[in-house]
């Protein structure tokens, strides 16, 4: 009989990770995705100087992922891309949860009710991870494509998800990681971010006050699941010359009613 002490997915034999146990190989192969995916198209030669391996190296891993349909060449230009597969298996992250499904309609609703950008976020190792947005149509505006990471202490979707957190927890994830600095108004210090995070709780929304970005503004409130337990944040992002003080309390609390009606539907109380 199986123990149930035993983690599934794991040999028996397994004791944890050792020293050396990685696949050279599929190591280079995830780096060479991780790296087409945060960009446009990358030459060979590129690609092997930002991973610093050979040419041949990188076009056998290049082939190989080609063949699989995990990369693909724009020939005209010889440029490298994400391919469809791996796409369609980046959306099965997506597929274990319907909080986006769930969201859609409230965040194209917030878009045309304040003229600013939605975007859906979730904690992963220590970032924000954006998985949705629905843009304005302004020519100015914020711009965080699925996929991208943003840091948790200098965002709004990052400061509503750390509002969840109790005083111990949020000691605890940072007590070996400084607070980065980003612009003048970054939050910095520990201390600081708390009484941040007790604004945020009282007034239901987080506010980031071109902490990350020097003329960008975000409101951001979490989204709840049935155990109510922060599983994402809900934001408008605009720059500081439309989202003023007054319009940051205003849709701030649009963002709160629409973080709320999202956490409804997942079966929070």
């Amino acid at each position: 009989m199986e123990s149930g002490n035993r983690r599934r997915g794991r040999p028996k034999s397994f004791a944890g990770p050792k020293p050396g146990g990685n696949i050279q190989a599929l190591d280079r192969a995830l780096d060479v995705l991780t790296a087409l995916a945060g960009g446009g198209g990358m030459t060979l030669s590129e690609l092997a100087a930002q991973l610093n391996q050979s040419a041949a190296t990188m076009y056998r891993v290049l082939t190989t992922l080609e063949r699989r349909a995990f990369v693909e060449m724009s020939a005209d230009r010889q440029e490298w891309y994400v391919g469809a597969e791996a796409y369609r298996l980046g959306s099965a992250f997506l597929r274990r949860t319907n909080v986006m499904e769930r969201s859609r309609p409230i965040m194209r609703r917030l878009m045309q009710e304040t003229g600013e950008t939605s975007n859906l976020g979730v904690e992963r190792a220590g970032n924000v991870l954006f998985i949705s947005q629905v843009e304005t149509h302004e020519s100015i505006r914020a711009f965080f494509p699925p996929g991208t990471l943003s840091p948790l202490h200098a965002s709004g979707i990052g400061k509503a998800l750390l509002s969840a957190y109790e005083d111990t927890e949020l000691d605890r994830l940072f007590r070996n990681r400084p607070l980065e600095r980003f612009t003048d108004k970054t939050i910095v210090s520990l201390a600081e971010l708390h009484e941040n995070l007790r604004q945020a709780r009282q007034q239901g929304f987080a506010f980031d006050d071109e902490e990350r970005k020097t003329g960008m503004r975000c409101v951001a409130s979490p989204v709840l699941n049935n155990h109510g337990e922060a599983v994402a944040g809900l934001s408008i992002s605009g720059p500081t010359h439309r989202l003023t003080d007054e319009h940051v309390v205003k849709f701030g609390n649009l963002v709160r009613e629409g973080a709320s009606e999202v956490s409804r539907s997942l079966g929070a109380a």
